[in-house]
């Protein structure tokens, strides 16, 4: 999909790029140019293909990335006037740059309150674009986030019960905002609303947590949209192998991926949630737990529904005018059809082993590090 792109290469160096300018610099202007590079590195990976409804999500995502970066730069300025020095380490941010700086990052993040954009943007984005904003967009503002807590402790007694609520709300909106959506891409992106509140949670108690959770759902997400990418119904429907579709393991594989996702014991994806409400019980912060936990709950029962709403998929991955220019014929070679087969179940095998097997080892390794 993304192969088929002329300077594929090009832009996503650039987006890596970008992101490792603004978690490795010490002066807000190179953050900020970090943040802006990495920009201009998604949107043409955004809307590659041209479709009316790429551009739709590429500019809402421009400006809402554009206004998170204005407010970052006013919280960071608010902070420069009274001490002549634009240094993370050496600025003592009084408490309106902090929370506009707070604000500028979770707006980026797409958390609560200004979580209103994510599901408009990936309703209408490729699979590609999908797992890149959901996993490695929210890499530089989320632990720059963390990062303002760990150097300004002194203003943790504003920002920390803040952060909280959001986290909190962002849980509970996750979990119902999910509930009347039938895209398969609106669901995930409320399942990233939800999982955002989770991290904001492992940011107040401790920055290891953050680095597991993260690192886990990363995983599973790049688990969850190959599965759905390399099953999306239109491909095999249109070059006549529709038979992988309604494969039993298939779709066990696919309903392994979203229950992992979800935190379904003792899935990979719950061990990232067991971490967390392991440290804040350590942080003695347990009553935040509670909401975050009801929306985990409630976006289960969406996740079940997601196997329904894969017989309503819309092509994207290949359309039949590009299948008929590879292939004059109607249909694919036999030996292109047995190799797409091999392939798909080599692929759907890994990553059903990954979720499954690696989630127990977890916590046998767990278990064993205590007895020991």
């Amino acid at each position: 999909m993304f192969s088929m792109m002329p300077f594929g290469f090009l832009f996503m160096s650039i987006l890596i790029f970008g992101t490792v300018l603004s978690l490795s610099s010490l002066h807000w202007l190179s953050i900020w140019a970090g943040l802006e590079i990495n920009l201009m590195g998604f949107i043409p990976i955004l809307v590659y293909s041209g479709a009316s409804r790429e551009t739709e999500s590429g500019m809402k995502y421009f400006i809402m990335q554009a206004l998170g970066s204005g407010m970052i730069m006013a919280g960071s300025l608010t902070s420069f006037s009274p001490l002549m020095t634009w240094e993370v380490t050496a600025t003592n941010l009084t408490w309106p740059g902090l929370l506009l700086l707070v604000f500028g990052m979770m707006l980026k993040l797409g958390s609560f309150p200004f979580h209103f954009w994510l599901p408009s943007v990936m309703a209408g984005i490729s699979w590609l674009s999908c797992l890149i904003l959901t996993t490695w967009q929210k890499l530089a503002p989320l632990f720059l986030l963390a990062t303002l807590l760990l150097i300004y402790p002194e203003n943790n007694f504003i920002t920390g019960p803040f952060i909280l609520l959001m986290a909190s709300f962002s849980a509970l909106v996750g979990g119902l905002g999910g509930l009347n959506q039938t895209q398969i891409r609106a669901l995930l992106a409320y399942s990233s609303i939800g999982h955002m509140g989770w991290m904001l949670l492992c940011i107040t108690v401790g920055g290891s947590a953050l680095k597991l959770y993260f690192f886990i759902y990363f995983i599973v997400s790049l688990c969850v949209f190959i599965t759905l990418w390399a099953s999306e119904k239109s491909f095999f429907s249109q070059s006549g192998i529709s038979s992988l579709n309604n494969s039993k393991f298939n779709e066990i594989t696919l309903m392994l991926m979203l229950l992992s996702l979800g935190g379904m014991p003792p899935l990979l994806g719950f061990f990232s949630k067991w971490v967390a409400i392991w440290f804040s019980s350590a942080s003695q912060l347990t009553f935040p737990v509670f909401p975050l936990l009801l929306g985990s709950l409630v976006s289960l029962f969406y996740y079940l529904s997601l196997l329904f709403s894969l017989s309503l998929l819309s092509g994207t991955a290949l359309t039949k005018a590009e299948l008929l220019f590879i292939y004059p014929s109607s249909e694919l070679p036999a030996q292109v059809t047995s190799m797409v087969k091999t392939k798909f179940s080599r692929l759907t095998a890994t990553i059903f082993m990954l979720n499954l097997v690696g989630g127990i080892f977890m916590f046998l390794s767990l278990y064993v590090l205590e007895f020991i």
